[in-house]
């Protein structure tokens, strides 16, 4: 995800970043904010009727971008930007947790890497424009990382936008080498679905229809779907069945005059979850023989 517009930073730039550069990066964090809720929602406006962009479960972390304002506070959960309900976060200046990968952004100079949450502290050592590292922790503005060679220390969030991998990508639509691991975690998301009534038209969580399940599924995940299954097809980027991985969009087509009829996900050995139009709900169905294997006809890798 590529986060608001470029501008020139002075005097605190010299600091943090060797020299006066041009930046490319999201207002510096605030905080934390930690899920009070079973499940709180990520919309894309400060209000409950704009699109849901995710949705965080209980105990999730978010990164609060800017001060509440009418009860909202603008975060950032999983590289996706939006606003969550301030009812429903408890808010803090500093949280050691796991929350992502960080992207330098700083326009070929470095980046320092302090001992601690300031200038004043000690250098550690520097990333360069482009490195992605873990964020571990945030405090009072800085993100505390991890760097590919196991050092710890802080970093001005000014200068770092988070990204769904380590191969740093933004969410921006780039088409990056599928991860795995996310694909892992978006399977196991759509299986906490299982039994979930078909109903045409529903787009969840208590009721779904194909591409109402795969929607909602992956913009858990900040990743926006096409709303139809044809729709669908134009998400992502091609591949065969043999090279198919977890997370993997499978189409079927069985009649009518449209491309496809059906979609779901794979989730490996050969099976795939879908709101399924034969037993009208969420389950598994076997994708190498029977009914689905003859009426598979695409793939498309989202991620």
């Amino acid at each position: 995800m590529i986060l608001p517009a470029k501008f020139v930073r002075t005097a605190l730039l010299t600091v943090a970043v060797s020299a006066v550069c041009v930046v490319g990066a999201s207002a510096a964090s605030v905080g934390a904010g930690t899920v009070n809720t079973d499940a709180l929602r990520l919309r894309e406006e400060a209000n409950s009727s704009s699109t849901i962009l995710a949705t965080a479960s209980k105990g999730d972390v978010v990164v609060i971008l800017e001060e509440e304002s009418n009860g909202w506070y603008k975060v950032d959960y999983k590289s996706v930007e939006g606003y969550m309900s301030a009812d429903y976060l408890d808010v803090s200046t500093k949280a050691d947790v796991t929350i992502g990968y960080g992207l330098v952004e700083t326009d070929g100079s470095p980046l320092n890497v302090r001992s601690g949450p300031g200038t004043d502290y000690s250098k550690v050592t520097s990333l360069n424009d482009g490195a992605v590292v873990t964020i571990v922790g945030i405090d009072n503005g800085w993100y505390k990382v991890k760097t590919s060679g196991g050092s710890v220390g802080y970093v001005s969030s000014d200068y770092m936008v988070t990204c769904k991998d380590s191969a740093g990508s933004r969410g921006d639509g780039t088409v990056v080498a599928a991860s795995s691991s996310l694909g892992q975690q978006i399977v196991d998301y759509a299986a906490q679905f299982l039994g979930t009534p078909y109903v045409y038209g529903g787009n969840g969580p208590n009721s779904f229809d194909c591409s109402g399940f795969t929607s909602y599924v992956y913009r858990h995940f900040g990743y926006t779907l096409n709303r139809t299954a044809t729709g669908q097809l134009s998400n992502g980027v091609s591949v065969s069945k043999s090279e198919l991985q977890p997370g993997d969009l499978v189409f079927f087509k069985s009649g009518g005059s449209k491309p496809v009829s059906h979609v779901g996900i794979y989730v490996g050995g050969g099976q795939f979850i879908h709101a399924s139009t034969n037993t009208y709900e969420v389950r598994y169905d076997n994708l190498t023989s029977g009914y689905y294997n003859n009426v598979y006809v695409y793939a498309r890798r989202v991620l």
